[in-house]
């Protein structure tokens, strides 16, 4: 997170860092995550897929560093976050920020691309019946402009290995990992 700020990137300032690594203090952000101001204004979907395409861009700029590891598919230099969905932005008043940085690895930025767009078109939605009901119909909407500028042919030749690998999730469902197969059958290129 801290490579990632240095370059100029919105992340949570890190506080504290225990003696071993594993627990963190970062900055206390007031806002809500991007996926809870979809469930409150769903017409947003447009602007929010924008912000949040324009937060992949901008990570994908950054160089990795060379003690990153590898992403687990696709190959490259670039810094990934591998989890940048709606739900790890925070909306504050100083603009978004990303959050949950432990997927964070080195490669190609269709890669990030594909797996936010796997999460986005695949992943449960957890919400009441009503609101995920509501929020279902919109996800190709927010989908859809989430893709519209990036190199739509690239992200397609990763989403096979990226859903190959996402699946064997353990926090995924059956369903999630049922959808995020047809996705690749469907919208993926061999």
């Amino acid at each position: 997170m801290e490579y990632a700020r240095a370059h100029g990137y919105p992340v949570p300032a890190v506080e504290e860092i225990s003696d071993d690594g594993t627990d963190l203090v970062i900055e206390r952000l007031s806002g809500p995550s991007m996926g809870t101001a979809l469930t409150r204004r769903p017409w947003t979907m447009r602007h929010h897929a924008t912000v949040l395409a324009d937060l992949h861009r901008r990570l994908h700029d950054i160089p990795a560093p060379d003690w990153l590891p590898p992403a687990p598919c696709g190959e490259g230099d670039r810094l990934l976050h591998l989890d940048l969905h709606p739900l790890n932005v925070v909306l504050t008043k100083k603009g978004p920020v990303v959050i949950d940085w432990p997927n964070a690895k080195r490669g190609d930025a269709p890669t990030d691309v594909a797996l936010t767009w796997v999460l986005m078109a695949c992943g449960g939605i957890p919400l009441g019946r009503v609101r995920a009901a509501v929020l279902g119909r919109g996800r190709g909407l927010l989908v859809n402009a989430f893709l519209r500028d990036f190199d739509l042919a690239a992200v397609r030749r990763e989403l096979a290995d990226v859903v190959e690998w996402k699946v064997k999730d353990p926090n995924m469902t059956e369903v999630e990992r049922q959808a995020m197969w047809h996705l690749a059958r469907t919208r993926g290129t061999a």
